[in-house]
């Protein structure tokens, strides 16, 4: 009997050791980084988002965010893992641990800084105002009572909430926008680099006031700092080799990565 409780006892104490080891293969990585997976920096953005991130016919996203997280990666010495996810959960998922980061253009405000620490902005953009070329609206105050499309999850709903209560949620800037020039609501609020494209792709929409400007960043996890500490490093190689001005002026014809004056 002894040598049987001795076996069991052996049997456990093993499996725990290793459940301990896959445990820490999955969650740390080199230099301390905290890890979704070990060697893969894991990142999330929505694919929904052009120019920032859309998805290919391979279900594969490409756009200015995908090669910033794909620049960043090459830095710390991962490997990219892109990771196609509905925006509005995007912050939810990193904080849980699911993402090791979301590259997927957030604005950095108060509500999402209670839940994830954000990288030094990655570029810098700003809210405007969007409608048909036959509407009368010229600012925010003309959208009183009006109806407002927004993305989910975006910072746009707090501006729409200034002055109406009828807005109408989408999963993406570009669907509201195409929305929009298919008569449907009186404005959508999006980023004015956003809504620039979509006119340049040949939308019959018009940009009117911009409410104000934004910081995009990286968003990571409260507790990984050491990854935090080294996306930032990441970041200001890029900045200083030039690399995020060249991805930027390559999806945008201008640099959006230098903070305005």
């Amino acid at each position: 009997m002894k040598k049987i409780v001795s076996l069991i006892i052996s049997i456990v104490t093993i499996s725990g050791l290793l459940a301990a080891c896959g445990s820490e293969e999955t969650t740390s990585g080199a230099g301390g980084m905290k890890l979704a997976e070990n060697g893969k920096f894991t990142f999330a953005s929505s694919g929904e988002f052009k120019p920032f991130s859309v998805t290919n016919g391979e279900g594969q996203m490409t756009g200015f965010d995908i090669d910033v997280a794909e620049a960043v990666a090459k830095e710390l010495g991962l490997e990219p893992n892109q990771q196609k996810f509905k925006f509005a959960s995007i912050v939810e998922g990193v904080k849980t641990g699911r993402f090791d980061a979301a590259v997927a253009s957030h604005t950095i405000n108060e509500e999402r800084s209670q839940h994830v620490d954000f990288s030094t902005p990655y570029y810098y953009s700003g809210p405007q105002i969007f409608v048909r070329p036959d509407s009368k609206v010229e600012k925010l105050s003309d959208l009183e009572g009006l109806e407002i499309a927004v993305a989910k999850g975006s910072t746009y709903a707090t501006s729409a909430e200034e002055v109406t209560d009828n807005i109408v949620l989408y999963d993406s800037d570009v669907t509201a926008l195409e929305a929009l020039a298919n008569n449907r609501h009186d404005a959508v609020i999006t980023d004015f680099i956003t809504g620039k494209e979509a006119i340049g792709a040949g939308l019959e929409i018009e940009g009117k006031e911009l409410l104000g400007r934004s910081e995009q960043a990286i968003a990571i996890a409260k507790d990984n700092d050491e990854l935090l500490k080294k996306v930032n490093e990441a970041l200001d190689t890029l900045r200083e080799n030039g690399t995020l001005k060249k991805i930027s002026e390559n999806y945008f014809g201008e640099d959006i990565t230098v903070k305005p004056e």
